[in-house]
């Protein structure tokens, strides 16, 4: 029995490898490196099986896994590269534009990985930043206390609804604070580009007094409770995940454009883990990896996972809608501060 259940561990770790097309030298350059230290804003738990399967396909490499959210991120692997210290090998995070800032700024060491062609062009810079999730942004609702035909389908009708009725809206409308949060700045700044009655919307929102908040778990708590009845420019993959557990919750992708935020990876160049970087990343753009991603309900971005929770979904069902956030320099104003306060 002892065998047989050392040969099916071997059989499963030969599996995961065969996988993944990280090239042989690198592997044994990571094995030999001994470790792997990530910093993510992905909590742990919600990709507990991606950080399982790699450990169990690369068990000489061990994983310490940092969760935080993105300014402490930010901030940390800042302080910590200007003073010389230890740091993350691998910084994985939904701030999209602070991560390009710092591969921009010089911090990114360039990596072409293998599962790269997989991915759409708009999710990889210079091999040096790479997006690792298709993930949607909706309005989500609470079913019990909102009916599905009074959902705003557009962006447009949204702010109809709250003007033509600002008493049943009044403090019952959530979504992230864009002065507090990183991640509520960068998606106002694109309705901002894609809405074209955007300030009209605005002055909607602000009319029935809409709650602001830096956490995404926070506003998605409230509309289950019945707190807030809705929620607009939300993780469909948090809500996705939501709702598994509670049917209530109800989710939108607004049908004149939906945007697309994707997790990015970049590899500092003063990884002291680098080959086990790569590694890991890709594992998690590998096929395997994307399944794993997508049963977690982040959205695979990969053209060949299908299934629910992926981009071949979400691009057969709605197509042009889909307005993504590309990977690359472009976003970067809207961490411009004289363009930040004059907003």
């Amino acid at each position: 029995m002892a065998r047989r259940a050392a040969a099916a561990a071997v059989l499963s770790i030969l599996a995961a490898r065969a996988a993944v097309a990280t090239d042989a030298s690198v592997v044994s350059a990571a094995e030999k490196e001994g470790k792997l230290v990530v910093y993510s804003t992905t909590d742990s738990a919600i990709v507990s099986a991606l950080i399982k399967d790699f450990g169990a396909a690369y068990p000489k490499i061990p994983l310490e896994y940092n969760d935080m959210n993105s300014t402490e991120l930010y901030n940390r692997f800042l302080s910590e590269a200007a003073a010389g210290a230890g740091s993350a090998d691998l910084l994985w995070s939904s701030a999209m534009d602070l991560q390009i800032k710092l591969a921009n700024d010089g911090y990114a060491q360039e990596y072409k990985s293998p599962e790269a062609a997989h991915l759409p062009s708009w999710a990889v810079w210079k091999d040096q930043a790479y997006g690792t999730t298709f993930e949607p942004i909706a309005f989500v609702y609470n079913k019990r206390l909102v009916k599905p035909e009074e959902v705003p389908k557009t962006h447009a009708d949204f702010g109809k609804e709250l003007k033509a009725h600002p008493d049943r809206w009044k403090g019952k409308l959530t979504a992230y604070d864009p002065e507090r949060s990183g991640i509520g700045y960068l998606l106002i700044t694109q309705d901002s580009k894609l809405d074209p009655n955007f300030w009209d919307t605005a002055k909607a929102y602000g009319s029935v007094s809409v709650k602001l908040y830096t956490s995404v778990g926070a506003m998605l708590e409230r509309i289950t409770s019945g707190e807030h009845l809705m929620g607009f420019d939300i993780f469909g993959s948090y809500a996705t995940a939501r709702q598994r557990k509670d049917p209530s919750l109800g989710i939108v992708y607004p049908k004149d454009y939906t945007l697309v935020m994707s997790r990015v990876a970049i590899l500092p160049k003063a990884a002291k883990h680098p080959n086990a970087a790569k590694v890991f990343l890709d594992h998690l753009l590998s096929k395997r990896g994307q399944e794993l991603v997508a049963k977690a309900a982040l959205f695979s971005i990969r053209d060949d996972v299908q299934g629910e929770a992926t981009a071949a979904s979400l691009n057969k069902e709605m197509g042009q809608v889909l307005k993504p956030i590309p990977v690359g320099p472009e976003i970067l104003e809207s961490l411009d501060q004289k363009k930040r306060s004059s907003s």
